[in-house]
C-alpha cells in the first residue's frame, strides 16, 4: 500500500483541534489541519463589528469574517470559524466546572474524572497561559455592587483568563519576548483594557489558540489548510471500518461556487469542527453512505449550558462600561445559576439591535403583550432616557451584559434534513422541546441591579418575541459513553464502529457545564491525546 498523505488530517482548529494537531506532531506524526475560516492577524483584524464583512462569516454572502450566528428553531447558536476556531473572537474566560459535571450525562462512569481531569485542566491552564484578571473595570464594580445587594457578594471573583497583562510595573502595551514558551512561542504586548477580546484582540495580548497550540504545531511540522471545508470522508481499500485509512476531499469554503476537489490519504481523522460543524459533517457522511456506521446517538443531548442574555444599560451613563477585558468577574447567584460581567469595545454595537426591554412573565403571545405594554409605560414615563436605551449607537460604553448559564439538564436534539420552505437542500436543524428562555432568577437579579445603579434592565428581543434564547456555548450531540446504543465515542474519544476516528470538540460533552466550556474542551482534548501512543512504523495501536 502506498505511504499515506498524512498520518492525522484534523477537522478544525478550534480547541480540541489545536490540542490534536501539536500532541500529534509531538508524537511524530505527519498532520494537516483543514479550517473553514481564514487566519487572522492583528493587521487585518476589525477595528469594530460594524465592518460586517470583516466581522461576521457569511461567506456565499461576501461576509469573510470570524463570527457566526446560525438561526434554529429552539436557539440562536454564536460561534466562531477561524484559524485559532472560536478563539479569536471567544472571551477569553478559561473556567473549570464544578467536579458534580461528571457525575451527570453518559460519560459518568467512563473514568475517575475527579481524579484525571485536574492534571489536564493544569496543562490546559499552562498552555494557553491562564492567570486571574488583575483589571476590574467599571462594570465588574457594577457587577459587584449587585451582588453585595442581591445578598451574594461572597461570591464575587474576577475571572480566570488567556491573557497576557505583562509584568509588574510595566506599562500597558509594552512588548515582550514570548513568556510562556522558554522563547519558542511568539512575542507579545500587554493587554491595555481596550474591551476588544470579542472583536479580535488587535494588540497582540490575547491568548489565542495561533499564538500557542497551532503557533507550536506549524514550527513543528503541522500543516494549516485555510478557507477550506472538509465535504467527504472513505474508508480507504474497501474496509469499512477505516483499518486502512481513511480517503478525505476538501474544497474552498469561501463563496457560491467551491472550486476543485483536493483529495488527501491518512491513516487517522480527528474531527474537531465545534459541536454543530462536528454534527453537521458527520450526520451528511452518515446519511450519504460514507460512514453509515456512526451511532444513531449522533444529534442527541445537544447542550447550550442553560443561557441567558440580559443586560443593564445606563442611557447616558458618564461611566465605560467597555474598559476591561471581555469578561472580567462572575458571581453565583445560586448553587446552580452563574453570571458574568461581558462588554464590547467602544464603538462595537453591531448586536445591539437584538437588544429590548426587560419583562416578565410566561414566555409566548402574553409575554409580548406584557413586553408591549412595558414598553408604552416606560415611553410615557421617560421618553428620552427610554429612546437612549433603545437604540444601538453607544450601547457598547453606556452597558453591562450579563451572561447567565446554569448547571441544570435541559438538552434539543440535531437533525439533518430538508426544512419546509426550502426543500432543495439539507440542513442542520434543532428537534425536541424548547430550552427555557425565561430565567426568573436571572431577571429579578437583573431587575434589582438595574435599581441599585441606576440603569435600565434589558433582554434580548428574540427571547421575548419568539421565546428563542441565544447562546455562545452550543456543546453535546456527539457524547462519550459506553456503548453506540447511548453516545457516539468511547472513552477515548474514538468513534463507536471505525478505527482512528476520534472527536475532540465541545460535541463530546455530556452535561452543561455552567461555566464558558473552552477550558474543558481543551482539557479534555489532551486527555485524548494523551492516550495515543508516540508514532511507529505500525498502525495506531488502541490505547485500551
Amino acid at each position: 500500500m502506498p505511504p499515506f498523505d498524512y498520518d492525522f488530517l484534523i477537522v478544525g482548529s478550534g480547541f480540541g483541534g489545536s490540542v490534536s494537531a501539536l500532541r500529534l506532531t509531538e508524537k511524530g506524526y505527519k498532520v494537516l489541519v483543514v479550517e473553514m475560516g481564514r487566519r487572522w492577524t492583528p493587521e487585518n483584524l476589525p477595528k469594530t463589528n460594524w465592518t460586517l464583512n470583516r466581522y461576521f462569516w457569511k461567506p456565499k454572502l461576501g461576509l469573510r469574517g470570524f463570527f457566526n450566528i446560525r438561526f434554529f428553531r429552539h436557539v440562536i447558536v454564536l460561534h466562531g470559524n477561524a484559524v485559532g476556531g472560536g478563539s479569536i473572537t471567544y472571551a477569553n474566560t478559561m473556567l473549570v466546572p464544578r467536579d458534580t459535571i461528571w457525575d451527570h450525562g453518559t460519560w459518568a462512569g467512563l473514568d475517575d474524572w475527579k481524579h484525571v481531569m485536574p492534571a489536564h485542566y493544569e496543562t490546559a491552564k499552562r498552555m494557553m497561559g491562564v492567570v486571574t484578571n488583575p483589571i476590574l473595570g467599571p462594570a465588574d464594580i457594577k457587577l459587584k455592587e449587585m451582588a453585595d445587594a442581591a445578598g451574594v457578594a461572597h461570591t464575587f471573583y474576577p475571572t480566570d483568563v488567556a491573557v497576557f497583562f505583562g509584568t509588574d510595573g510595566q506599562q500597558p502595551g509594552t512588548a515582550s519576548p514570548d513568556p510562556y514558551f522558554n522563547g519558542e512561542g511568539p512575542e507579545r504586548h500587554s493587554c491595555i483594557a481596550c474591551g476588544g477580546c470579542m472583536v479580535g484582540c488587535r494588540h497582540n495580548a490575547k491568548n489565542t489558540l495561533d499564538k500557542n497550540y497551532l503557533y507550536l504545531a506549524e514550527k513543528k511540522g503541522a500543516r494549516i489548510l485555510a478557507e477550506t471545508k472538509v465535504v467527504d470522508v472513505l474508508p480507504l481499500n474497501g474496509k469499512p471500518d477505516g483499518t486502512t485509512g481513511y480517503e478525505v476531499f476538501t474544497q474552498s469554503s469561501l463563496g457560491w461556487f467551491n472550486g476543485p476537489v483536493q483529495r488527501f490519504t491518512t491513516r487517522g481523522v480527528v474531527f474537531a469542527g465545534s459541536s454543530l460543524g462536528t454534527q453537521e459533517l458527520l450526520f451528511r457522511l452518515k446519511q450519504k453512505g460514507s460512514l453509515p456506521n456512526i451511532s444513531d446517538q449522533l444529534g442527541q443531548r445537544v447542550l447550550t449550558n442553560a443561557e441567558s442574555l440580559i443586560a443593564v444599560r445606563y442611557p447616558g451613563g458618564s461611566e465605560d462600561m467597555s474598559h476591561g477585558i471581555a469578561i472580567g468577574s462572575g458571581i453565583y447567584i445560586d448553587a446552580n445559576t452563574h453570571i458574568e460581567a461581558v462588554r464590547y469595545p467602544r464603538g462595537s454595537d453591531a448586536l445591539s439591535p437584538l437588544s429590548t426591554l426587560l419583562v416578565n412573565g410566561r414566555p409566548g403571545p402574553t409575554r409580548i403583550l406584557t413586553w408591549l405594554r412595558t414598553l408604552g409605560l416606560q415611553f410615557l414615563k421617560s421618553p428620552w432616557r427610554t429612546l437612549r436605551a433603545l437604540q444601538p449607537f453607544g450601547a457598547s460604553h453606556e452597558t453591562l451584559i450579563l451572561l447567565c448559564m446554569q448547571a441544570i439538564d435541559g438538552h434539543l436534539t440535531m437533525r439533518l434534513k430538508r426544512p419546509w420552505y426550502w426543500p432543495f437542500i439539507k440542513v442542520l436543524t434543532t428537534a425536541g422541546d424548547p430550552i427555557p428562555t425565561y430565567i426568573p432568577a436571572a431577571n429579578r437579579f437583573a431587575e434589582l441591579g438595574a435599581s441599585v445603579t441606576g440603569g435600565v434592565p434589558c433582554t434580548t428581543i428574540t427571547e421575548v418575541l419568539f421565546n428563542i434564547p441565544m447562546t455562545a456555548h452550543c456543546i453535546g450531540g456527539a457524547g462519550m459513553a459506553d456503548t453506540p446504543d447511548r453516545g457516539v465515542i468511547d472513552r477515548y474519544n474514538r468513534i463507536f464502529g471505525y478505527t482512528n476516528l476520534y472527536i475532540c470538540d465541545g460535541s463530546v460533552i455530556s452535561a452543561n457545564l455552567g461555566v464558558n466550556p473552552a477550558l474543558t474542551i481543551t482539557a479534555l482534548a489532551e486527555r485524548a491525546m494523551h492516550h495515543i501512543p508516540t508514532k511507529t512504523t505500525q498502525p495506531v495501536p488502541d490505547p485500551s
